[in-house]
């Protein structure tokens, strides 16, 4: 069997650590090599695989036999690394946001298009047990039509580049609205129509970004959403944070708490109490999605166009703010 062959650039973004493990345990699948400026975020990655490395990924992007790539570096680096990687024929998988303005994610979209490649966003939640199962039971009408969702993504603040607004693009707003305001919009099927959002820095002094803010939603066929977007999780919490969601349907509600699958350990060594999850891996199985769909000839169950229906409501919700108002978005 011909294998699919990877490349991954930056790992600037934590996940990519994950995302690589999950292309290493995939047979179908051969890791070309990690490029990265900065050499000693991978050297250790690149040491125990026996990767190549590349510190300039359009090195890596000339590799003329290799399939895709995964973009998992600042926010604002992803829009010219993706254009770039689609016009050397490569399919690509882009941590989220997918950008950061409508602008450069429709330039992203567009430069995938004209070079017949695939442009996958990174939305790993969508392979969560309890996400997975609840969309089932929406589907099978279990709770009649979605009248309104409340979600919460509440982690703890990730430091580094991510509250550098020039290449992060935001804060918490940005960074937490997007996975969960992507279930939403796959749950209801309908795009966001009105923005009414809530900002501020709230728990960390001296930050350049919001580590507070609430984003309030309204969906073409009537459903309306609230989501609770923070970096309100202390060091002392015992994971990074959440994903939820109480949805209200006509005939019923569903709760989803996606990270309720774990173990409690106390160790006094440690200092504090800690989640041990032992449910399925979330980024495993949204890789394999990825690799499946290019194997077949498939289009990516998670699209540009998904990354970037989340990413705009962020961004106009940082309109909101501003204006004290709401903002309508394009139909």
């Amino acid at each position: 069997m011909k294998k699919l062959k990877i490349g991954m650039i930056s790992f600037a973004h934590g996940h990519a650590f994950s995302y690589l493990n999950a292309l290493l345990s995939l047979p179908e699948v051969e890791v070309v090599g990690i490029a990265d400026e900065v050499k000693s975020r991978v050297e250790a990655a690149v040491a125990k695989n026996g990767l190549n490395y590349y510190e300039d990924y359009r090195d890596l992007l000339a590799v003329a036999d290799m399939d895709a790539v995964v973009i998992c570096s600042e926010n604002a680096f992803h829009a010219q690394l993706t254009i770039d990687s689609a016009k050397a024929k490569k399919h690509v998988i882009c941590e989220k946001p997918l950008g950061i303005s409508v602008t450069e994610m429709e330039q992203m979209i567009a430069a995938c298009n004209e070079n017949g490649v695939q442009l996958f966003t990174a939305f790993p939640c969508r392979y969560l047990a309890a996400v997975i199962n609840a969309k089932a039971a929406v589907d099978r009408g279990e709770i009649g039509a979605i009248l309104a969702i409340k979600g919460t993504n509440r982690g703890s603040m990730p430091g580094k580049w991510f509250v550098e607004p020039e290449l992060s693009g935001g804060g918490a707003l940005l960074d937490h609205t997007v996975h969960v305001m992507d279930l939403m919009n796959w749950f209801t099927g309908s795009k966001v129509t009105e923005v009414y959002a809530y900002a501020a820095t709230l728990f960390h002094e001296n930050l350049k970004v919001d580590d507070a803010g609430m984003i309030h939603v309204k969906f073409e066929n009537g459903t309306v959403g609230v989501l609770d977007t923070s970096w309100s999780r202390p060091k002392a919490f015992p994971t990074w944070g959440d994903v939820t969601m109480e949805i209200v349907g006509t005939k019923g509600s569903i709760s989803v708490d996606s990270f309720a699958q774990k173990n409690e350990l106390f160790n006094e060594e440690i200092g504090k109490g800690q989640y041990l999850p032992w449910g399925d891996n979330m980024d495993h199985y949204m890789v394999k999605a990825f690799v499946e769909a290019l194997i077949a000839g498939k289009p990516a169950p998670i699209s540009g166009v998904d990354g970037l229906r989340s990413a705009e409501v962020a961004l106009a919700g940082y309109e909101s703010v501003k204006t004290g108002q709401p903002v309508k978005l394009q139909a």
